[in-house]
C-alpha cells in the first residue's frame, strides 16, 4: 500500500505539465506490487478461506477499503486527472491531429469517472464520510460472506442407505464421499448445503420429509444461528448504500448503480424484468398445474400425495415431481445422461470448443504447485499465433471445506501491456486465470447437464481473461460494465448443446460409448419443460434486488416482510421461491458489483442469444470468420469501447430480445 501511494505521489509531484502519458498511463501502472498481493489474498479468501485467513480478512478488509479511498483523495491527484480529462474533451473530434488512440481516450474517460464516483470532487468532510461508509461496508460484506460460508461448512443432513431411495448412484457416491470427509460412520451418508448435492437430492429423493428438511436448511443459509444474523447485516448494508447514493446526489442506490451500466436507469431494468416476469409466470403456473395433475392421476395416493392434492405442490416437491413428469411426458430421465457427462469428458469438451473457436491449446502442468491438491494448472497457448503463451489457467472444480459456494471466475493476475521494465522481464503481461466450481467429488465425478453448463459458463468468463488484448489494465479482461460481463460466459454455454460436441465428448465414463442420439433428442425435446420455474426462480431475485435498492428509508426495515409483500404483489407462483433469499444472497451482500445489478444475467441473455444466432445464421456454429469477430468484439476488447458500440460493430444493429424469448420458450405457441 505504501508503494502504491508512492507511485501516485510521483504523479502529483511531477513538475511537468499533466499529459496523458505522465498522468493516465502512470496511474494505470501504479500499485503493481499491491495488485500481486491482493490477487493472491482475494482468491484465497474465496477458495481456501481457513479460520486463520478469515481472521486476517476481517482485520484487513477495512484497511484495504480505506487505502482505496485514499488513492482517490490524495491531494493534487484528482486535479491532474481532471486537467487531462478537460484537455481531451476540448480536443474531442480532433482525433486526426491527436496522438491519442480511441483506447487512450477511453482510459481517460473511465479513470475520470472512477474518481468522481469515488468522491474525489467532494469537500474534505464528504470525502471522510464516503471513506467511512466504504470501510464499514467492506467489513459488513466480509462478515456476510463468512456467515454464509460457516453455515455451508457446518450443516449436514446425515442419512442411511434407506433414506436415499430414488437417488442415482452418482449422488449416493457423492454423499458417501461427503460423509467420509466428515469422518462419519461406514453406513452413513451426508447431504451438505453445496448446490451440487442439495439440488440432485431435491430432484431424486423419494422421502418427502427429508426433501423438506434439506430444502428448509438450504433456503435458510445466513440465518441459521442468531449469532450469524445476515438479515441484520444486509439491512445495515442497505442503509450505508443509501447514504452513499445520496452523498453522490442520487435518490437511491439503484439509480446510482445504473448510471454506469448499459441499462442507464432502474426503470429500463424493471421494464425488461417485468416483460419476462409476466411471460414466465404464465409458464410456471401452467407447469405447477401439470405437476399437480400428475400427482392426482396416480392410481393410489400416499399420505404425502394426498397432502399435495389438498394443499398444492410445495417448494420441496417441485424439482422431484418435475423430474417425474419429465420422465412420463418426454421419456427423458436426466439421471441417464449423467454417466456421459463425467467432469473429465466435459472438461475435454470445453477445451476442444475453445480450441476450435479460438485456437487455444491447454497443456497440463503437474509441476506447477497450486494452493490445493485438487486444483489443476494448465499453460494456455494460441496455435493460431505461433503457439504463443497467452495465459496460465487454474481449474478448481470440487466443493470442499473453507471454499465459498457457487461458481466463479477470477484472476490472480490480469492482462496488461502497460508494464514497468521490471514487470516486462518478469511476466510480459501474461494473465493467471482461475475457474472455480463446486462439484461433489466422487470416485467418478458425474455432472448433471446444469453442472456441465456451469463449467462451460465459467470457461466463457475464463476466455474473457485469457483472450484479453488491451493496452491498459483498467480496461482489460472483465473490467467491463456489469451488464456486459455475463455475455462472454453465457455465450459459451450454447456450444455444450451442439450435437457434434455431445456426440464426440459426451461418452460413458465406464464404456466410452458416445451418448445415444435418442437420449440427445429426448433431452432437447424436454428442454423447454420447467423453463417457467427456472425463469421465475431467477427473475424474482433480480426484481427483489432492484426493489430493495430503490427504497429510500430503511428505518425499522424488515427484509423478510419486504420479500414476502413484494413477491405477493407481483404474483409469485405457489411452490417457487427465490433462487437466492436475502440472508444468503451473496451477489447482493457479499460484494458490491452485482448489487442493484443481479438483472445483468437476463440483460446479457438478450445479447448472448442474439450473438449465437449470428453463428447459426452462417450454417456453421464454428464458423471461423464469426469466431474471429466474436473474439475481437466480445472476448478481447475488454472495456476499450462502450459495450453497446461493441455489440453494434459485431451485429450491425442493436440487440433484439426475440432470440432470448424464443430460447427460453417464452413466446406464445401458435
Amino acid at each position: 500500500m505504501e508503494d502504491h501511494i508512492r507511485d501516485l505521489q510521483a504523479i502529483v509531484d511531477s513538475p511537468d505539465p499533466p499529459t496523458f502519458e505522465n498522468v493516465m498511463v502512470a496511474y494505470d501502472r501504479a500499485g503493481s506490487t499491491l495488485d500481486k498481493v491482493t490477487g493472491v489474498f482475494g482468491n484465497m479468501c474465496s477458495s481456501q478461506n481457513t479460520p486463520e485467513l478469515q481472521a486476517i480478512q476481517t482485520e484487513m478488509t477495512p484497511i484495504l477499503s480505506r487505502h482505496q479511498s485514499s488513492t482517490f483523495t490524495l491531494p493534487g491527484l484528482f486535479r491532474k486527472v481532471e486537467q487531462v480529462h478537460r484537455a481531451q474533451q476540448e480536443t474531442e473530434g480532433e482525433s486526426s491531429s491527436s496522438s491519442l488512440t480511441s483506447e487512450d481516450r477511453r482510459l481517460t474517460e473511465r479513470v475520470f469517472l472512477d474518481f468522481t464516483r469515488s468522491g474525489a470532487h467532494f469537500d474534505t468532510d464528504k470525502q471522510q464520510e464516503n471513506a467511512d461508509i466504504g470501510a464499514k461496508l467492506a467489513t459488513l460484506i466480509t462478515k456476510f460472506s463468512q456467515n454464509v460460508l460457516k453455515d455451508e461448512e457446518t450443516y449436514e443432513l446425515v442419512l442411511k442407505t434407506e433414506d436415499l431411495v430414488g437417488c442415482p448412484d452418482s449422488l449416493i457416491e457423492a454423499a458417501k464421499n461427503a460423509a467420509e470427509e466428515r469422518d462419519k460412520a461406514d453406513d452413513e451418508y451426508v447431504i451438505t448445503l453445496s448446490r451440487s448435492l442439495v439440488e440432485p437430492f431435491l430432484t431424486f429423493a423419494g422421502r418427502r420429509d427429508l426433501r423438506e428438511t434439506a430444502w428448509r436448511a438450504w433456503t435458510s443459509r445466513g440465518e441459521m444461528d442468531p449469532d450469524r444474523d445476515n438479515l441484520e447485516i444486509a439491512t445495515e448494508i442497505l442503509k450505508l448504500r443509501q447514504r452513499q447514493a445520496k452523498l453522490h446526489g442520487y435518490k437511491n442506490f439503484a439509480e446510482y448503480q445504473c448510471v454506469d451500466r448499459m441499462a442507464k436507469t432502474p426503470e429500463t431494468v424493471i421494464e425488461l424484468l417485468e416483460n419476462v416476469w409476466e411471460r414466465a409466470k404464465v409458464s410456471a403456473n401452467s407447469e405447477r398445474k401439470e405437476l399437480e395433475e400428475y400427482v392426482q392421476q396416480q392410481e393410489s395416493h400416499t399420505e404425502d400425495e394426498k397432502d399435495i392434492i389438498e394443499n398444492g405442490i410445495q417448494p420441496w416437491d417441485w424439482r422431484y415431481y418435475a423430474e417425474q413428469v419429465r420422465i412420463a411426458k418426454y421419456d427423458f430421465d436426466e439421471s441417464l445422461l449423467k454417466p456421459y457427462l463425467s467432469l473429465e469428458s466435459v472438461t475435454d469438451a470445453v477445451m476442444a470448443v475453445s480450441n476450435k473457436l479460438f485456437g487455444l491449446k491447454y497443456i497440463l502442468r503437474d509441476d506447477i504447485v497450486t494452493y490445493h491438491e485438487s486444483v489443476k494448472a494448465y499453460e494456455v497457448r494460441n496455435e493460431r499465433d505461433g503457439n504463443k503463451l497467452v495465459a496460465i489457467f487454474l481449474h478448481d472444480n470440487y466443493a470442499r471445506q473453507f471454499k465459498s459456494g457457487g461458481a466463479w471466475m477470477s484472476e490472480f493476475r490480469s492482462q496488461t501491456k502497460n508494464l514497468s521494465e521490471e514487470n516486462k522481464k518478469e511476466y510480459q503481461g501474461i494473465p493467471i486465470v482461475t475457474n472455480n466450481n463446486n462439484f461433489a467429488k466422487g470416485k467418478n465425478t458425474l455432472l448433471s447437464f446444469d453442472d456441465a453448463t456451469t463449467l462451460f459458463h465459467e470457461m466463457g468468463h475464463g476466455h474473457h481473461g485469457m483472450l484479453s488484448d488491451c493496452t491498459y489494465g483498467r480496461l482489460s479482461s472483465t473490467n467491463v460494465l456489469t451488464d456486459f460481463v455475463e455475455l462472454p460466459s453465457q455465450l459459451m454455454e450454447h456450444w455444450l448443446e451442439e450435437p457434434e460436441v455431445l456426440k464426440e465428448y459426451a461418452r460413458h465414463f465406464e464404456t466410452g460409448e458416445p451418448v445415444p442420439d435418442e437420449l440427445i433428442r429426448k433431452m432437447k425435446k424436454a428442454k423447454s419443460f420447467n423453463q417457467g420455474f427456472a425463469t421465475i426462480e431467477y427473475t424474482s431475485c433480480a426484481l427483489l434486488d432492484m426493489l430493495l435498492h430503490q427504497v429510500e428509508d430503511y428505518e425499522n426495515f424488515d427484509i423478510t416482510a419486504f420479500e414476502r409483500e413484494e413477491l405477493g404483489r407481483v404474483g409469485m407462483p405457489q411452490g417457487v421461491v427465490m433462487r437466492h433469499r436475502p440472508a444468503h444472497f451473496s451477489h447482493l451482500f457479499a460484494s458490491t458489483g452485482y448489487a442493484a445489478g443481479y438483472y445483468v444475467y437476463l440483460w446479457a441473455e438478450v445479447l448472448d442469444a442474439d450473438v449465437y444466432a449470428a453463428f447459426q445464421e452462417t450454417g456453421n456454429v464454428f464458423d471461423p470468420e464469426m469466431a474471429e469477430r466474436v473474439r475481437k468484439y466480445v472476448y478481447s476488447a475488454g472495456n476499450t469501447e462502450a459495450p453497446d458500440e461493441l455489440f453494434r460493430k459485431f451485429r450491425g444493429r442493436d440487440p433484439d430480445i426475440q432470440y432470448m424469448l424464443e430460447k427460453n420458450s417464452l413466446v406464445p405457441q401458435s
